[in-house]
């Protein structure tokens, strides 16, 4: 008989302490052993996770009104602009934006870090003054516990795939996949390969609006499709991108989070960043969730892109398995070439398990997405015209 479940129906074994929770790797070897079928019935519920760098992040907050009150039109967080085209006290301050003095070493990524740590940051904000906002300047302190909201919302995390790099110049390259040494002296990936969420659930089968994720240490939310999601892209035999696919735009409270899975970076003559830890929880529907739940590194393969060449589509150099990628070397070109990962698959690791044991206690209930993604989805790349060409 095949095995079939409801998410009522993990929820209550969830809520009787009778789940059986696996993470994504811990599924590899059940599979393995027991087959897709058997594993299906005797799995409920499969923990994905990654922590990585995730340009697309930031966060709003609601700094509730001084008296007299002011519409703030212009925003510093310590110095970072933030972006105050909103309401009077609401503003979005993205990762990746660089501080006024310090530039990129100090940037948005750090005041929500600085935020999350319970530090008190200056907030500086200015106003043409209006009838019923008069006032036009702003000097404070503010931390977590003086503001009304504030809360992560990420438009583009948790890439399903992502291309790797390496560079056949002959000087070194400075980018968001880290350092590329030129004459392909190393290749650089970025993905938790098989625990990564979307790699585990390739036809958006469990992951879709509304699917409660483990963010930065709280509880969160997968809000919309990610920014540059693409669902359209040729895949392998088993249902995979071999190149960056669908993306999650993701939400949770700010005050709940940790730095322990939130994190700023800075890449050297690139900029900011900010890594984030993103855990899903997949339910084992049917057998076919379990296949998919099952994949592991060697069935996982991403493009090599040469990142020396400016362009949009950057030339292919070959696909790459994650097992190989893994290893610490491959063959590209008749050369044997160091790799390296930029996402942490120690730290991924830590993520599913405590994702795991937050489930088997009962502290995490799996929601049914509201709206599934699209799976036709493609990408449109931005062309210069001019204004006659519209």
């Amino acid at each position: 008989m095949a095995a079939r479940k409801t998410y009522d129906e993990i929820n209550q074994k969830i809520k009787e302490g009778n789940a059986v929770v696996v993470t994504a790797d811990e599924v590899i070897d059940i599979v393995a052993e027991k087959g897709v079928r058997e594993a299906a019935k005797y799995v409920d519920v499969v923990t994905t996770a990654t922590f990585g760098p995730m340009c697309s992040t930031g966060a709003f907050m609601n700094f509730g009104h001084a008296d007299p009150p002011i519409r703030m039109t212009n925003v510093l967080l310590n110095n970072v602009p933030a972006y105050a085209g909103l309401a009077a006290v609401d503003a979005y301050i993205g990762a990746t934006e660089a501080s006024l003095d310090k530039g990129i070493n100090y940037g948005g990524a750090h005041v929500i870090c600085d935020l999350v740590d319970g530090k008190s940051i200056r907030l500086s904000a200015s106003s043409p003054g209006t009838d019923c906002y008069p006032r036009k300047n702003i000097e404070t302190w503010i931390n977590l516990d003086d503001v009304n909201e504030a809360y992560l919302y990420n438009p583009r995390n948790a890439y399903q795939n992502y291309s790797a790099a390496t560079n056949t110049s002959d000087r070194p390259l400075y980018t968001y996949m880290g350092i590329l040494k030129p004459g392909m002296g190393n290749v650089h990936y970025c993905t938790s390969g098989q625990l990564n969420p979307l790699l585990n659930d390739p036809h958006y089968r469990t992951i879709g609006i509304g699917t409660r994720i483990f963010l930065a240490g709280a509880q969160g939310f997968v809000s919309w499709m990610g920014t540059q999601f693409s669902s359209g892209r040729k895949r392998n035999a088993k249902g995979l991108p071999d190149a960056p696919g669908g993306t999650l735009a993701v939400s949770g409270d700010l005050r709940s989070m940790t730095t322990e899975f939130l994190k700023p970076a800075v890449f050297k003559d690139y900029g900011i960043s900010m890594f984030v830890g993103i855990g899903v929880p997949i339910p084992i529907l049917d057998e076919e969730v379990m296949s998919c739940v099952s994949v592991s590194d060697k069935d996982i393969f991403t493009t090599i892109e040469d990142y020396s060449v400016k362009r949009r589509d950057k030339p292919s150099l070959g696909t790459v398995s994650y097992e190989e990628l893994r290893s610490g070397i491959i063959t590209l070109q008749g050369r044997k070439i160091p790799t390296a990962p930029i996402t942490s698959l120690h730290k991924s690791r830590q993520i599913a398990e405590l994702l795991k044991q937050e489930i088997e206690k009962g502290e995490f209930e799996i929601t049914k997405p509201v709206q599934s993604f699209p799976l036709n989805k493609t990408l449109k790349s931005l062309e210069v015209k001019s204004k006659e060409g519209r």
